[in-house]
C-alpha cells in the first residue's frame, strides 16, 4: 500500500487556527485532518468537531481534547486499513513508519478501489453462506469440501460469530455448485444462502406444493 500514500492535504499543526481547519473542510470532501508537529502525529480533528468551536481565531492547541489520535502502519494491510477506517469513522487515515514519522495518509477510496479489484470481488463466481457449530467449523474442511467437488475458493471470511455459531461467506468458482452445496449439508453446515441450482430446496418445495394439494382436496 506504500505507493497509494498521499499528500496533497497540508496539515494542520498545533498553532494552525480553527478557521483554517474549518475552510479545509469546506474545499475538501474530508471527514479529518491529521495534526503534526515536528513531524509527529498529534492527531486529528474531525470536521464535525470544528464546527462546534465559536472561537474562530483561536488555536488547535487549545483544543486537544478534541483532537483524536488513530494511524495506520506503512505495511498495514487493506483488510487492516478497512478496519481503521471503519473504527474511527474517517475517510483520512495518517500513515507512520515504525519510528512514528508521519508519512502522509490513505484516502478510502484509494483502499476501496484497491479491495474491489481483487479477485475475491472482481472473479466470477457463486456466494455462498454457511453455518456450523463453532467447535466443529474448520477453514481446512471448507476448502476441501469446495475443490473435492472440483471447484475453485477464490476467498472466504468468517462473516459471523454468534453464540457457539461461526458463519462464513464463501465466494466460488464452480460449474456444479450443488453438488459443493449438498456436500456442505453431508458435513453438516448449514447453507444460509439461497441458491437456484439447489437441487435439495427445489425438491423440498416440491413436496410441500404436492402436499399442500393433497390437503386441499
Amino acid at each position: 500500500m506504500k505507493e497509494y500514500i498521499l499528500n496533497e492535504i497540508k496539515v494542520l499543526t498545533l498553532e494552525s487556527s480553527v478557521k483554517r481547519a474549518q475552510k479545509m473542510f469546506k474545499r475538501l470532501p474530508i471527514t479529518h485532518v491529521p495534526v503534526v508537529e515536528n513531524g509527529k502525529l498529534i492527531g486529528c480533528i474531525s470536521e464535525s468537531d470544528s464546527q462546534t468551536i465559536e472561537d474562530h481565531e483561536s488555536s488547535i492547541t487549545n483544543y486537544t481534547h478534541l483532537v483524536d489520535y488513530f494511524f495506520a502502519d506503512e505495511n498495514a494491510t487493506v483488510l487492516e486499513l478497512i478496519k481503521l477506517f471503519a473504527d474511527n469513522e474517517t475517510n483520512i487515515l495518517p500513515v507512520l513508519n515504525n519510528e512514528k514519522n508521519y508519512l502522509g495518509y490513505f484516502e478510502l477510496n484509494d483502499v476501496l478501489d484497491l479491495f474491489s479489484s481483487s479477485p475475491f470481488l472482481y472473479n466470477d463466481g457463486v456466494i455462498i453462506v454457511v453455518e456450523k457449530i463453532k467447535k466443529d467449523f474448520s477453514s481446512s474442511e471448507v476448502c476441501q469440501i469446495v475443490e473435492s467437488n472440483n471447484g475453485k475458493v477464490l476467498g472466504f471470511y468468517i462473516s459471523s460469530e454468534i453464540s457457539d455459531t461461526t458463519q462464513a461467506t464463501i465466494k466460488i468458482s464452480s460449474e456444479d455448485i450443488n453438488e459443493i452445496i449438498q456436500t456442505f449439508r453431508r458435513y453438516n453446515y448449514i447453507v444460509i444462502s439461497l441458491h437456484k441450482d439447489d437441487f435439495y430446496l427445489q425438491d423440498l418445495k416440491d413436496r410441500s406444493d404436492y402436499l399442500q394439494k393433497y390437503l386441499d382436496m
